[in-house]
């Protein structure tokens, strides 16, 4: 899978979510088998580019390349300052947001609200292939409802821009996140570009990503929620499509090793106050089915110290081995 010049190890992608890819998250998902981490969104507004959230967002201290960083708006211009400054802060690669469904960023006209100002997507593509010398990706949704799709009208947009590489995510702007994805549109998407086509949406097994690949002939996969509380996804659907085997879940040992690793680097990169906060969400998608998970979400929610949430993590997985059968001391 290449981007441009930049060749990835595989064809596995975590997907830009706000929220929740940040630096700790992402070099997580780099280490357990992404070939490409994108960022989180990033405001293309010059008054927002100071702010603390935004010098957090664009950090890439210790990440390995290539470095991708999504930046969202709906100016042409404005955008194509963001792609120069971010380019300048050490992104490699440079994705442009126009596959957000939520409220407050269709609201601005940006993110998937985009989708229905075809004319004003071909200006900021083109404004922003031209401001910088890295790669520019794009990820878009099917359209703004499932009877207005036109993403065969954006990808031949992007590619006649310059775009490196397209994520399509299997349903409208309208759907959100309701319904099941549909991989129709991204199979007629790939077959219309040259370009490397992306398929994203409820991709939650290797399994399954065999199958999209399979069904839409894209060159690459993108996981986004399913990697929330799993993020040995990625290495999962790697080895799979690399063997056509499954790999054997992560033992509790490595379960815990790794979400140790992940608290330290969330409290270290966002502070003990922030990043014991910040945890609370991985943890809970953690536990979400586990048993004894709903217990242990409420009790380390009330848990306001790095220490004590570290020793709380350690509890309830060396606890839930100790529970499943085989494992008992």
């Amino acid at each position: 899978m290449k981007i441009g010049e930049h060749t990835l190890r595989n064809n596995v992608i975590a997907a830009p979510m706000a929220g929740v890819t940040d630096t700790p998250f992402r070099r997580l998902c780099r280490r357990l088998g992404a070939g490409l981490a994108v960022s989180e969104m990033v405001a293309s507004a010059p008054r927002l580019r100071d702010t603390r959230k935004s010098r957090l967002r664009r950090c890439h201290d210790d990440e390995p390349s290539p470095r991708a960083v999504q930046i969202a708006g709906a100016d042409p211009a404005q955008l194509a300052e963001a792609a120069r400054f971010n380019v300048d802060q050490g992104a490699q690669i440079i994705d442009i947001n126009m596959g957000c469904p939520a409220k407050k960023v269709c609201r601005v006209a940006a993110g998937s609200a985009l989708l229905a100002d075809e004319a004003l997507v071909g200006r900021i593509l083109d404004a922003v292939v031209a401001a910088v010398a890295v790669p520019v990706t794009l990820k878009i949704r099917t359209g703004p409802t499932p009877h207005t799709r036109n993403a065969l009208r954006i990808a031949r947009i992007a590619e006649q821009a310059g775009v490196a590489a397209l994520a399509v995510h299997g349903r409208s702007r309208a759907c959100a996140f309701h319904g099941r994805a549909e991989y129709d549109t991204i199979r007629e998407v790939k077959h219309v570009v040259s370009i490397p086509v992306i398929a994203n949406g409820d991709i939650s097994t290797a399994q399954q990503a065999a199958q999209v690949l399979r069904h839409t002939g894209a060159d690459a996969v993108m996981i986004g929620r399913a990697a929330q509380g799993n993020p040995w996804i990625f290495r999962e659907i790697a080895h799979y499509l690399a063997t056509g085997r499954l790999l054997a879940a992560p033992q509790p040992g490595e379960v815990l090793h790794t979400l140790l690793e992940h608290l330290d680097a969330l409290h270290d990169f966002h502070g003990e106050f922030a990043g014991v906060r910040i945890a609370r969400k991985h943890l809970g998608w953690y536990c979400r089915t586990r048993p004894g998970g709903e217990a242990f979400w409420r009790a380390i929610n009330r848990i306001e110290c790095a220490a004590q949430q570290r020793a709380m993590v350690s509890a309830f997985v060396l606890g839930e081995a100790c529970a499943a059968p085989g494992l008992a001391a």
